[in-house]
């Protein structure tokens, strides 16, 4: 067996978990806020808000695979490290392009063809987009390569998700400050209540805010977190010299490559829950701020007041992340968290809902950070020993749920009632649909391939043979049986 890691110490834990810091940031205004302020705030029509939505998670969906695929291979910048050095030209790429996207294009007015503001943010999306996946897939790579242990790997995830839901508070607390400044400098009940192209400046300095924070906690990172290196002398070697020095020392059970993982049923079933836990938050908190300006038709501090609830009640539960998994098991606390968000769909659906939103807001978000948490441990768990690939299977798990969301996204735009830029009374209704049938049917779906699991556990079922990578001088058959099952 490989040897097993040391437990990392808490300064380690802290310096990964802020690495995601600013996807997490960008992440959250993007899904909150992104169709919010271009259909409402500059006016473009609701399907081709959804057309640039759609243009970044395919950018997203089909740059993370070959992310994946290409930081498995490559060595890394010098002595840096393979994951880190992805992780900063994703910094990079993020840091320059995000600001673009909520920042109207110089010289746009009313008369300027929408066609021409889309070309004009398209590249940026992807510019963004393909940053914000090297980020991702290089940060997740790093947790089964960080420490072994199935609950310590559960511990770092919720880690990591802790500082998911600080960024969203972060976003959603300055959102507020800001809208609260606004009001109190404006005495236009209008302007006060209601979206409009006022209202750029306040996008415009919440992306630059963003992005601030967001570079300083990606320098912690850098700085704070060694990426292990598996060779005894500590230096850089190679993709295969690592595989086939990992061979030798463990010839009866080998190492999986990325091509291994496409004939595991269980690498698809797990990317199929991965997929669906992310449709629920994604598509939630996508159209969360929709459902309450024209559904519920409350204040617009409100798209900040009650995703920022949602965020708070997943950060305090998802410290109790470990010891659930501990005592009930991935599978029971997977199915938990489908619990609070079928019974979130529920309420909203046969309840009016006024100030009871406040308390469906914590019934989803307890529920989505449980569910998150959970399928991200699933993945490492099923990662194991074979690091090596880990890039390409969370780039493949990622690249499921892109662009599902993405195609998600335009099927509701292009179901939407009001084709032109202007909402009418169609709108209240079809929102409150929407929130219902994305959170409700999709756990639905989770639900019956969580159950299938008891029929087909999760596992490694393939027996490799002498087409495993190994190392020349051990010409020998290499077989293996079951690598465990997840719990």
């Amino acid at each position: 067996m490989a040897d097993e890691l040391p437990s990392l110490p808490l300064y380690a834990r802290l310096s990964y978990a802020v690495g995601h810091f600013l996807n997490d940031l960008c992440a959250s205004m993007w899904f909150t806020y992104l169709l919010v302020y271009y259909h409402t705030v500059l006016a473009v029509n609701n399907y081709n808000a959804g057309i640039l939505l759609l243009v970044g998670q395919i950018a997203d969906g089909f740059c993370t695979p070959l992310i994946g695929y290409e930081s498995d291979l490559t060595p890394g910048c010098g002595q840096y490290g393979k994951r880190k050095t992805w992780h900063l030209i994703g910094s990079i790429c993020v840091i320059l392009s995000f600001p673009f996207i909520f920042n109207p294009p110089v010289g746009s007015g009313e008369g300027i063809p929408q066609w021409v503001e889309l070309i004009y943010f398209i590249p940026f999306i992807v510019i963004f987009q393909f940053g914000w996946a090297a980020i991702q897939i290089s940060h997740l790579s790093l947790i089964p390569e960080l420490v072994t242990n199935n609950h310590e790997r559960v511990e770092l995830t919720a880690f990591r998700y802790a500082f998911t839901v600080v960024a969203n508070i972060a976003v959603y607390g300055i959102a507020w400050l800001l809208f609260h400044f606004q009001a109190r400098q404006s005495e236009d009940p209008d302007t006060n209540n209601n979206l409009g192209r006022q209202d750029i400046p306040l996008f415009r300095t919440l992306a630059l805010v963003v992005v601030g924070i967001g570079s300083v906690s990606s320098v912690l990172f850098h700085i704070g977190t060694q990426e292990k290196l598996r060779n005894e002398e500590g230096h850089i070697i190679t993709e295969r010299t690592a595989l086939i020095e990992d061979s030798e020392k463990c010839p009866s059970q080998p190492l999986l490559q990325w091509k291994h993982w496409l004939k595991e049923l269980s690498f698809y079933h797990v990317a199929f829950l991965y997929m669906c836990t992310r449709l629920i938050i994604n598509l939630s908190q996508t159209y969360i701020a929709m459902y309450i300006s024209y559904t519920l038709k409350l204040p617009k501090n409100y798209i900040a007041t009650i995703p920022l609830v949602m965020y708070v009640s997943g950060f305090l539960s998802s410290f109790l992340m470990k010891p659930v998994n501990k005592y009930i098991g991935r599978n029971m606390t997977y199915f938990l968290g489908l619990v609070m968000i079928l019974a979130f769909a529920y309420w909203v659906w046969f309840f009016q809902m006024g100030k009871r939103i406040f308390g469906a807001a914590v019934l989803l978000g307890t529920g989505s950070a449980t569910i998150l948490v959970t399928s991200l441990s699933m993945t490492a768990d099923l990662i194991g020993e074979n690091t090596q690939s880990g890039a390409f299977v969370y780039g493949s798990m990622s690249f499921t749920d892109k662009v599902a969301n993405g195609l998600g996204v335009i099927i509701i735009q292009g179901l939407h009632p009001c084709k032109t830029q202007s909402c009418c009374a169609n709108c209240d209704p079809f929102y409150h649909l929407v929130m219902v049938l994305v959170t409700g049917g999709i756990a639905c779906v989770a639900l019956v391939s969580l159950g299938a699991t008891q029929i087909w556990p999760i596992k490694i079922r393939s027996r490799l043979n002498a087409g495993l990578i190994r190392s020349s001088a051990t010409e020998k058959s290499i077989d293996s049986g079951d690598y465990g099952a997840i719990n």
